[in-house]
């Protein structure tokens, strides 16, 4: 059975913010390097989901780390009863040390998505499971969206279904939810990638996804510790958020 291929871009940084572009992020660090590389192995059917358009998910996270002499080569194997669940793995610095994290979808059999973080000695924070079997959220992107020194991480949790966007920033070593607005999806069933992502136009950072019933484009940003949006125009498929992800 053929895997979805797994493409990815790297979300740059912009001064004292770290800009992930589209639905996939850039940063992190590792204990005595940096990781330079992260992809998913182990293909798997044995979460029956088929939310990113097959039955295949991963059961094993592969990075490479990388310092003046070396490059090390890593994996993380999940237990059986977990996957990720996911496009591809993100490289996100959410420590703010100038190194990248790695940034990751994982669903447990019973509990559903969580978004968790990952580094060089394995899961280093994560959000709760969503609480129910095939529940999943689509990752939006990362920055130090307000401007505090801190790296939050936005996501839409259910897409399909509650279509809530989330914001969680880490902080002291965990992430803690610090925004939440209904009516935002990001991810129709059976879609191989994730519509929209965090853009940067500016000093202003913006989470661009659709409204609830697909019909407009809409521009979030968080700022002083609330949630404001705006509407970019209609939405006529892949291409109006594509577009509304450049400064224009």
């Amino acid at each position: 059975m053929a895997a979805r291929r797994l493409s990815w871009r790297i979300w740059g940084g912009l001064a004292r913010r770290v800009l992930l572009a589209s639905s996939l992020f850039l940063g992190g660090a590792a204990a005595a390097g940096t990781i330079v590389e992260a992809t998913y192995g182990d293909p798997t059917d044995r979460y029956a989901h088929g939310v990113l358009g097959d039955a295949i998910e991963w059961g094993a996270l592969e990075i490479v780390v990388e310092d003046w002499a070396h490059r090390t080569k890593m994996r993380f194997v999940l237990p059986e009863d977990r996957v990720f669940e996911d496009v591809a793995p993100r490289l996100v610095d959410v420590t703010g040390d100038g190194k990248p994290e790695v940034v990751v979808v994982e669903s447990q059999q019973s509990s559903g998505a969580q978004l968790a973080i990952y580094d060089a000695t394995g899961k280093l924070a994560a959000t709760p499971h969503i609480g129910t079997r095939n529940r999943w959220l689509a990752p939006i992107g990362a920055a130090d969206m307000d401007g505090d020194g801190f790296v939050e991480i936005a996501y839409i949790d259910r897409p399909h279904l509650a279509k809530t966007l989330r914001v969680w920033r880490f902080r002291d070593g965990a992430l803690r939810e610090v925004a939440s607005l209904p009516g935002l999806t990001n991810h129709r069933i059976g879609e191989r990638d994730i519509g929209g992502g965090l853009r940067v136009c500016g000093d202003k950072i913006e989470m661009i996804t659709a409204s609830a019933n697909w019909s407009r484009v809409i521009a979030t940003s968080f700022e002083n510790g609330s949630l404001s949006t705006r509407d970019v125009g209609p939405h006529t498929g892949r291409a109006s958020l594509n577009a509304a992800m450049e400064c224009n």
